[in-house]
């Protein structure tokens, strides 16, 4: 008799924790991308197997607010997109822009020419002009300036743009040359009114300029493409002397400046100088960064220090993309695959060859989008949104990879994997998101956690491994089990309260 009512009371417990746990479901919706072939799929069914991993969301810590999730409108990207049939060009901006897309916030572009433009120019193109009365942005309106405008007509939200120089023109520096070289001291009040200039000159073609990076990878790139270098002290003196007085004085002083905007193995260096004294700082509202330093490696001490330095300034991923690489045509799986190389696959030095093994380009933007939110980053910015098949057009021949490839001459488009990446952050981690705390007791997974302004919480989660993982993921007392596939990103919503 005892045996038959002790049966009976654990099977009512039985039902009551099942009542109960029914009760404390979590409302979700869950969106994955895995190499088995999901692209942003809606999960609607999640593994009712019991976990032993827990992913809990804590909405009480707070760390940073979010600036934005984008890319980088290049002249190559807005040349290829003209030589497409209308109908594909607008595909194209409405898969990055629009709500029911990647809905971009965040953006960059060039002043002057780039590696990915087609031809070297430059916006001052008259010698000693150092009023810059013959300043023009001529180059810019039959490509660079329709896409910005295309882009913002699709997008309901907006989203900010910043601009990055990669060299003043030769007639400004001490070498002469568009590679290279050194910003002449005496062209600094120049070249700040050149920054000046350019607001005005996009203003008037409708383009708001949110701010600047003051120059593109100041260390310079192996003298390859076009380059302008500047040490901590130097860019710091321009800055602090010249650029922010005059915009300032300009009426422009709400315009953003990002200073370095090159490796993350560099920010000690830089971050010490720029903001050494509250006169040094006073005209930064940031510093810019790219990934190039390594394919696995996102220098979490590296962000860590940054953000201690300057706490209340922007810390944004200004550039990254899978480099030196012909990209893969139709061929996903290529993709999540640890076949790509870099550029110091072939040409870091010996001591840092380690950095730049073969890797999977799927992985590389997960764990270093990921990586970052983790650890005080902003704003993360791709590179070229659009590039052919060559991985160009790029007048040094320095292919790449996009998000989006197409081949013009047959009028079709590729959304590689890397699009779909971009967007589960993007779509869902809205400006003026608040970063929470993720406690994850699975170390095999990559978590990161964002609260938006309408009280939403996407949940972001890369399983790189081989194996599926079920997790439990809870917040404030209540839980869902979820499973991921192997080699899969999802995001997962949890709608307001």
């Amino acid at each position: 008799m005892k045996s038959l009512k002790y049966g009976i009371y654990c099977f009512l417990l039985i039902i009551a924790m099942s009542c109960n746990k029914k009760q404390k479901l979590l409302n979700v919706e869950v969106y994955e991308t895995s190499a088995s072939g999901n692209k942003l799929t809606r999960i609607s069914e999640f593994a009712s197997a019991d976990s032993s991993s827990d992913i809990k969301i804590i909405p009480e810590q707070e760390f940073q607010s979010i600036t934005g999730f984008g890319g980088a409108f290049t002249e190559s990207s807005a040349y290829l997109l003209n030589k497409l049939s209308k109908k594909n060009r607008d595909t194209i901006i409405k898969a990055y822009f629009s709500k029911e897309g990647a809905n971009y916030s965040l953006t960059r572009t060039h002043m002057n020419s780039c590696d990915f433009s087609l031809t070297q120019y430059s916006y001052s193109p008259v010698e000693d002009d150092m009023m810059l009365e013959h300043f023009t942005i001529k180059e810019d309106k039959d490509d660079l300036i329709p896409m910005i405008k295309d882009a913002m007509e699709v997008s309901e939200d907006g989203f900010k743009i910043f601009a990055s120089p990669w060299t003043a023109a030769p007639w400004m520096k001490d070498n002469k040359k568009w590679v290279g070289g050194k910003l002449l001291p005496k062209y600094y009040d120049t070249w700040a009114l050149f920054f000046s200039k350019y607001v005005d000159a996009y203003k008037a073609e409708g383009i708001p300029i949110w701010g600047f990076t003051v120059e593109n990878e100041p260390h310079g790139n192996g003298n390859n493409w076009e380059s302008m270098h500047f040490s901590p002290e130097e860019m710091t003196d321009f800055v602090q002397n010249h650029l922010g007085p005059k915009l300032e004085a300009d009426g422009k002083g709400n315009k953003i400046i990002l200073g370095y905007d090159q490796n993350r193995a560099g920010l000690k260096e830089w971050v010490d100088v720029m903001y050494a004294t509250e006169e040094s700082s006073k005209y930064y509202d940031g510093t810019a960064i790219h990934w190039y330093e390594s394919t696995y490696d996102f220098f979490p001490e590296a962000l860590q220090y940054a953000h201690n330095k300057a706490p209340n300034k922007y810390l944004i991923e200004t550039e990254g993309c899978v480099d030196s690489e012909v990209p893969k045509w139709q061929d996903d799986r290529w993709y999540w695959s640890k076949e790509a190389t870099d550029w110091g696959w072939d040409w870091a030095s010996v001591e840092d060859k380690h950095l730049h093994p073969k890797y999977s380009p799927v992985n590389r933007y997960a764990r270093d989008i990921i990586g970052c939110l983790n650890n005080w980053v902003d704003g993360w910015v791709d590179w070229n949104m659009v590039l052919n098949r060559q991985g160009g057009p790029n007048w040094f021949k320095n292919w790449c990879v996009a998000p989006v490839i197409v081949d013009p001459e047959a009028d079709e488009i590729y959304f590689t994997p890397l699009y779909y990446i971009m967007a589960h952050f993007s779509k869902y981690i809205r400006p003026d998101a608040k970063v929470i705390g993720v406690n994850n007791t699975d170390k095999e997974l990559m978590v990161a956690a964002a609260k938006n302004p309408d009280n939403s919480i996407a949940v972001v989660i890369f399983n790189e491994g081989s194996t599926d993982k079920n997790f439990t993921l809870n917040l404030n007392k209540k839980y869902v089990d979820i499973m991921i596939r192997a080699q899969a990103i999802q995001t997962i919503m949890l709608p307001t309260n």
